[in-house]
């Protein structure tokens, strides 16, 4: 069977195997240069579209993360087609042609051999009953896997890693944020042995031991043991140990797919005529090839891990995308060349830092290595310089790798300071301000330069207008930079802020036009000087008469520092809509009602109480994704009066309507679930009952699961509580909504006073310090240090202001209202729910609703004109 043959004969063919990142770049290469004159064949073995795999952990914890690479626009040119499910299993050089498994074949002018590596497997006893970490099926099957095991086996999942390098840590911390007990093995005396000293392994095993994962380091593991029925039981290891697991992954190294080329022969002419090798196999695998990326054979080239250079085949995305590009390159007529690896390593393992790039092991003959550590904090950092200090060679960073970023690009050439003035652990503050020259290599995974992002911030060509480039995401967009690893993203942002300062573009950091002030600047003014009006804040600090954009934020700061009523002196004014009505505005003007429901539990007699308010108002009911249950239909004079009914049964307002806590959403933990480990119903009132009413600058969503298998869905929350047999595991910063993120872990096997604390503090230190509208989690990731900026803050206290967040947090806790509870009480309050100020007892009769599914909902336009309207629809209770 013949594959595609339908290009046209003055096109050239270009047949690519493999579908990795190696060969996306390729086609994505081809694509940026042009297709005019070619047509381009990529047959991946795997069913899915290229994906990245530098964030394979993602899909770990997250099976729903994708992954894909690049715009999937681009394979619809017609010059440019992805096969999948095809696996290249034959060159047949002398034909130009290659083979698949399913039979089919495809002739080339030229063939990219992209077909990476495969994990290596365990060589001894047991060994195939290992799950690896290589591919998407792969993590997806360990996902899978953790979450069967944790139902079969009632218990927390203990899981074994055979190798401490890269890919090994990082499965490990991916089974750890599943819930799982998690043990790496690593026969070196220190984790990541291959890019790190033994300083910075042993710091940074030290720092991994503290997040909860058992490390074993200089022993070796002999066999994987299992029971009768091939469930793993445990390592046992050479010394006679036997290290108990439910599962293994092994993570020991990885070989090159160069089957294709060891199996391939040629005619050769000449003497010797006949078929022999055509291709040079390096000795640990891999075809050798040039600095073009060719290989001997004409017309045949590779890329990426099967690709042998100096000896050598690495698993690093920075120079398989470098591979890519010079192929295209090359096809294109240029004349690119390969310049030798970029081992540089950045990594972030459960908010540890982890950097290695150039000569870390200081093999340059007199080199010298600055090195300052400091074991009792985990933290270790090493430059490595020319004999006489001044041009940088390498370095290693552990627990603390911001001067990373600075340093990278500067590789090979000559310090602008002192080295240890880069060793900011030290105490010596922050690492020197570096002004990177064009031709340094700002984002080694696309091999951008520092001069093209300047390019790109002052006239992005690809911009309607040639326009300067003023945003990061735009930048990122235009320059590819950061788009890969993201290890560059800092770097870059600091690269767009210097360029805009230079072209006199101000970087403004503006509440809006009345308010010079950021919202922190603004929240921190209030705080200090006592400040409890508009009026008052807009004569110190403002211009004009305010807006819609800073009137809300203001009444949102006043009330998280004050606990005050939010429509009492005068600043009902200056809320949003939802706010002023103490609830959400539907589509046809009506209003939703939502008492709270702490936890997701309710009595009967509440549902009762519910059940008769919504029959008696004919409001449509919908239980939420928050445990709570919606009544939909209210008028806006209809308010109090449901309100007033609710209050009275013992009801509360849900604050739906607030940019404030929502919901702690909880399963039924170990009060009534057999694998339950904690009572997480009890835990998730509490924390509801005690964050109600907090005001923030976004809405606030928690959950509280009570064992590893997460019904609660607690990563998908701003801050996620999960059972363990020790405690409880806290998450910070997920969220759902159109740019979805998980919770990342913060603090592991906590008692219950210490996770209050530490929720009380990182809730604050959100309220008091993040922009208008963000999210915890775009929060989170604009924060210099990320996560572990939030650990040094919240658990070790690094700004010294723990102390304060809890007394902001007990003070809101003390003078908590119920916003209903307290409207009632004042019949001035209630003059503000009417439909029409000139006319309170009338109804909005444009409001109608028609039945459905023995409900409720609003009509539309052209059923507002039928009989299906309210006034057929009785409701009981109102005249």
């Amino acid at each position: 069977m013949t594959g595609h043959t339908s290009t046209p004969e003055n096109q050239r063919r270009i047949v690519v195997a493999g579908g990795g990142p190696a060969a996306h770049r390729f086609a994505d290469a081809m694509h940026t240069r042009g297709l005019e004159g070619w047509h381009v064949t990529v047959l991946t073995e795997e069913a899915h579209v290229p994906y990245d795999r530098v964030t394979l952990s993602k899909a770990l914890t997250d099976v729903d993360y994708d992954l894909t690479l690049g715009d999937m626009s681009m394979w619809e040119h017609d010059a440019l087609e992805l096969r999948t499910g095809e696996r290249v299993v034959k060159i047949n050089p002398d034909a130009k042609s290659v083979e698949t498994a399913a039979g089919n074949t495809y002739a080339y002018d030229h063939l990219v051999v992209a077909t990476g590596s495969d994990a290596a497997q365990l060589p001894f006893p047991g060994g195939e009953l290992a799950h690896v970490y290589r591919t998407l099926d792969d993590v997806w099957a360990i996902n899978k896997a953790i979450a069967e095991l944790t139902e079969k086996l009632g218990r927390t999942v203990k899981t074994v890693t055979i190798g401490g390098g890269l890919l090994g840590l990082e499965a490990a911390a991916g089974t750890m944020e599943l819930g799982a007990q998690a043990t790496v093995i690593n026969g070196s005396r220190w984790l990541m042995n291959a890019q790190l000293d033994e300083g910075a392994g042993q710091a940074l095993g030290r720092l991994v031991t503290a997040k909860g994962l058992e490390v074993l380091t200089g022993t070796y593991p002999a066999e994987v043991l299992s029971d009768d029925d091939g469930q793993v039981t445990g390592v046992l290891m050479k010394d006679g140990r036997v290290i108990p697991a439910d599962m293994v992954i092994a993570s020991i190294g990885i070989r090159p797919r160069d089957e294709l080329f060891r199996e391939t022969e040629g005619t050769v002419d000449g003497p010797t005529a006949g078929k022999e090798q055509l291709f040079e196999l390096g000795k640990k695998g891999g075809v050798v090839i040039n600095d073009h990326c060719a290989t001997p054979v004409p017309g045949i080239w590779a890329i990426g891990e099967v690709a042998n250079f100096d000896g050598m085949c690495l698993g690093l995305v920075a120079p398989a995308n470098t591979m890519a590009e010079i192929v295209a390159d090359r096809l294109h007529g240029g004349q690119a060349t390969f310049p030798g690896f970029d081992t540089a390593t950045k990594l972030k393992l459960s908010g540890v830092d982890v950097a290695s790039f150039g000569d870390a092991f200081a093999k340059t003959e007199h080199s010298l290595e600055i090195v300052y550590a400091d074991p009792a904090r985990g933290v270790y950092q090493k430059i490595v310089t020319t004999d006489d200090a001044k041009t940088l060679l390498g370095g290693i960073f552990v627990g603390d790798a911001t001067p990373y970023m600075s340093l990278r690009p500067l590789l090979g050439r000559e310090l602008p300071a002192e080295p240890g003035a880069y060793l900011t652990a030290a105490g010596g503050g922050d690492a020197p301000e570096t002004e990177l020259p064009d031709d340094a290599i700002l984002c080694s995974c696309n091999n951008v330069a520092a001069g093209s992002v300047r390019d790109a911030i002052n006239g992005c060509g690809s911009c309607e207008g040639n326009a300067p480039v003023q945003e990061l995401g735009e930048l990122k967009t235009c320059s590819r930079a950061g788009t890969q690893c993201g290890s560059c993203v800092p770097m870059l942002k600091k690269l767009l802020e210097g360029e805009l300062k230079k072209s006199g573009i101000e970087v403004s950091k503006a509440l809006c036009e009345h308010f010079d002030l950021s919202r922190q600047e603004l929240f921190d003014a209030i705080r200090v000087l006592e400040l409890t009006s508009f009026e008052d804040i807009l004569a110190k600090y403002g211009t004009g008469a305010g807006c819609d954009i800073c009137k809300p934020t203001i009444a949102s700061i006043l009330a998280s520092q004050n606990s005050e009523y939010v429509l009492g002196a005068g600043r009902g004014t200056l809320q949003d809509t939802n706010d002023r009505a103490l609830a959400n505005m539907q589509k046809d003007g009506t209003y939703s009602v939502v008492p709270r429901i702490a936890g997701g539990e309710i009595t009967p007699k509440g549902l009762g109480v519910i059940a008769r308010v919504a029959e008696k108002y004919g409001l449509y009911t919908k239980i939420t994704g928050g445990q709570r249950i919606d009544m939909f239909g209210a008028r806006l004079e209809q308010l109090p009066e449901i309100w007033k009914e609710l209050v009275e049964a013992g009801f509360e307002s849900g604050q739906a309507y607030g940019k404030s806590l929502r919901t702690v959403k909880s399963c039924v933990g170990s009060t009534w679930c057999r694998f339950g480990v904690q009572d997480s119903v009890a835990m998730a009132i509490n924390l509801e009952l005690r964050y109600r009413g907090l005001r923030s600058p976004h809405k606030l969503k928690m959950g509280v699961s009570g064992c590893a298998r997460e019904c609660a869905e607690a990563r998908g929350k701003d801050v996620g509580v999960i059972a363990t047999d020790k405690g409880w595991n806290l998450y910070v910063g997920g969220n759902g909504g159109f740019l979805p993120a998980h919770a990342q872990l913060l603090a592991q096997d906590l008692d219950d006073d210490t996770l209050i604390k530490y929720i009380d503090r990182y809730l604050m230190y959100y309220i008091r310090t993040a922009d208008r509208l963000q999210r915890t989690a775009r929060w989170q990731e604009e924060l210099d240090g990320g996560l572990k900026h939030i650990e040094d803050v919240i658990i070790h206290d690094s700004l010294g202001i723990a102390n304060d967040l809890e007394a902001a947090m007990a003070r809101h806790i003390d003078t908590y209202q119920d916003e209903w509870a307290e409207t009632l009480k004042d019949p001035e309050r209630l003059r503000r729910f009417r439909s029409f100020v000139n006319a309170p007892d009338q109804k909005d009769e444009a409001i109608a609703f028609v039945p459905e599914r023995g409900q409720i909902r609003p009509a539309t336009n052209d059923e507002k004109g039928g009989v299906l309207i309210a006034s057929t629809i009785p409701v009981r209770g109102q005249d």
